[in-house]
């Protein structure tokens, strides 16, 4: 089955920066979208980042962009997500997403689909 791992989060001062991995296993992902999401303590999930198979398109909510760049490794089955001037708003567990079916970039209202990883924990003190 679909298996996603998360790493490279991590405790971090606000201004800093940090690269979070994704590696997914299970099948093929050719053609598959890949998203970021993130919940805050007490909030819902939400949207962070998208990119579509080829790498072309990316998609991201509007309080991360020029901020965060998420990338992609088909070779490696490896998405990436690499945080810059982080902020104390920018704390919460952050997962990796994949779709049931290949497809391009969903809008930021896409909740996601049924593959989510464990989460990798991100904190930014101010």
């Amino acid at each position: 089955q679909v298996q996603l791992v998360e790493s490279g989060g991590g405790l971090v001062q606000a201004g800093g920066s940090l690269r979070l991995s994704c590696a997914a296993s299970g099948r093929t992902f050719s053609g598959y979208a890949m998203y970021w999401y993130r919940q805050a303590p007490g909030k819902e999930r939400e949207f962070v980042a998208a990119i579509s198979w080829s790498g072309a398109t990316t998609s991201y909510t509007d309080s991360v962009k020029g901020r965060f760049t998420i990338s992609r490794d088909n070779a490696k089955n490896t998405v990436y997500l690499q945080m810059n001037n982080l902020k104390p708003e920018d704390t919460a567990i952050y997962y990796c997403n994949v779709p049931e079916q290949p497809g391009p970039v969903r809008g930021t209202w896409y909740h996601g689909g049924p593959y989510w990883g464990q989460g990798t924990q991100v904190t930014v003190s101010s």
